[in-house]
């Protein structure tokens, strides 16, 4: 006799309980890296806020989530072992911290409590063109890590990604949590 997705209680087991709960968290994780992503290239792209290197760099945990996301909800409709859908969600709760901690370290960085890196300039020339250097210096845009380019409620780009990374952190270990049980 093989056994049954359901215990004599009629709910299901751990292991496609673990699934269920690893989709939906991965999913919701995806989902969110894709809305901030998409966010981050609208600012820049329409409404012209020109990223810094550490905005460009914020951007990298969620470059990263969205496929990861996506693999683990593949894995786990394909009910891949516990472990792994647990690995993979450790993996995103990491990445969502590490990028808290940069996003907080740039917000520190724009509100002057430290020093920030010292490549904050302007893009990198492409020398080889036609033209002079005068006429390409005059056509750049420095954008500066210690100077806010944005603040509604007295939080810049940067302070928001800290409060979503962190949100995303959480949901990733409140997952854990709930398969661990």
């Amino acid at each position: 006799m093989t056994a049954s997705p359901l215990d004599q209680s009629g709910l299901a087991t751990r292991p496609a309980r673990a699934a269920r709960v690893a989709q939906t968290v991965a999913l919701t994780i995806g989902a969110v890296s894709v809305a901030a992503l998409a966010t981050a290239w609208y600012f820049q792209l329409f409404l012209d806020f020109h990223p810094c290197p550490l905005c460009l760099e914020q951007r990298y945990a969620y470059y990263a989530s969205v496929p990861l996301a996506a693999l683990i909800a593949i894995a786990a409709r394909r009910e891949a072992p516990v472990s792994l859908l647990l690995a993979g969600l450790a993996v995103l709760a990491l990445l969502a911290l590490g990028n808290a901690g940069l996003a907080a370290y740039h917000a520190g960085v724009e509100w002057k409590f430290w020093a920030g890196p010292s490549d904050c300039s302007g893009p990198v020339l492409d020398l080889s063109r036609a033209g002079s250097l005068l006429d390409q210096l005059d056509k750049v845009t420095v954008v500066r890590c210690d100077e806010a380019q944005w603040r509604m409620f007295g939080l810049s780009f940067a302070g928001y990604n800290v409060l979503l990374s962190l949100a995303i952190a959480a949901l990733a270990g409140w997952g854990i949590g709930r398969i661990r049980r």
